[in-house]
This record gives C-alpha cells, sequence and structure tokens, in this order.
C-alpha cells in the first residue's frame, strides 16, 4: 500500500471515529409531560427520555413556575437501561406555566443541556 493510501485509510478512519463520538451526546428524545403541552393533572414526576445512557452523578433537572418560583423535587432517577431520567415532584403542582431545565452527562463523557415547558390547566 503506498504511502497516500495509507494516508487516505488512516484519515477516513479518524473521520469515522470523530463522526461517532459526535452522534454520542445524549439527546432529549420526549418527555411527560410534553413539551408545550398542557396536562389537566399535575404530573408526579417529570420523565425525560433520552438517545444514550446517562452518568446519574452528573446529570439532573430543575422545575421553576412563572415567576422563577423553584419547585422542590425529589432525587432523580434513572430507568430504561439508564437513558430515562425520572424527576419526582412531591409537591401538587399549581395552575400555571413550569419551565424544566435538565443537564446531563451522558456514560461516554459528553454534556448536554436544554430547557423546556409545559403547563397546568386549572
Amino acid at each position: 500500500m503506498s504511502i497516500t493510501n495509507k494516508f487516505r485509510a488512516a484519515s477516513f478512519i479518524a473521520i469515522l471515529s470523530f463522526a461517532g463520538q459526535a452522534s454520542a451526546h445524549a439527546h432529549l428524545t420526549s418527555s411527560v409531560p410534553a413539551d408545550k403541552s398542557t396536562v389537566q393533572a399535575p404530573p408526579a414526576a417529570v420523565e425525560l427520555h433520552f438517545s444514550e445512557e446517562l452518568n446519574i452523578r452528573f446529570s439532573g433537572a430543575t422545575i421553576t413556575e412563572s415567576g422563577d418560583k423553584r419547585i422542590h423535587t425529589g432525587d432523580a432517577t434513572l430507568s430504561d437501561d439508564g437513558k430515562t431520567l425520572t424527576v419526582p415532584v412531591p409537591q401538587k403542582l399549581d395552575a400555571g406555566e413550569y419551565l424544566v431545565e435538565w443537564h446531563v452527562l451522558s456514560t461516554d463523557g459528553h454534556k448536554t443541556k436544554g430547557t423546556y415547558g409545559f403547563a397546568v390547566k386549572p
């Protein structure tokens, strides 16, 4: 194999390696309550479903009511092979709009974060 072909092969392998790493970030695939949804009953927990397995020690979420009033939550847990982050909401949420801010660390070391909102109907 010529040096040029060896270089091309090595470059191709490196590109594939980086492409695999880029897709390894944990992305939010769905949530309960869903983004921009209005629920009739206040949720007892918020479930965040991700594309990758998470590290629970460095993953979590906060919930705030409109006006930046932080809602007390329980300790987050993982299920679904570590891809679902469940955040208990021990208090009954009042009617209103809520913002969920999440941050996660996938088990391969990539951090991601985001926000979404939902409403509780009176």
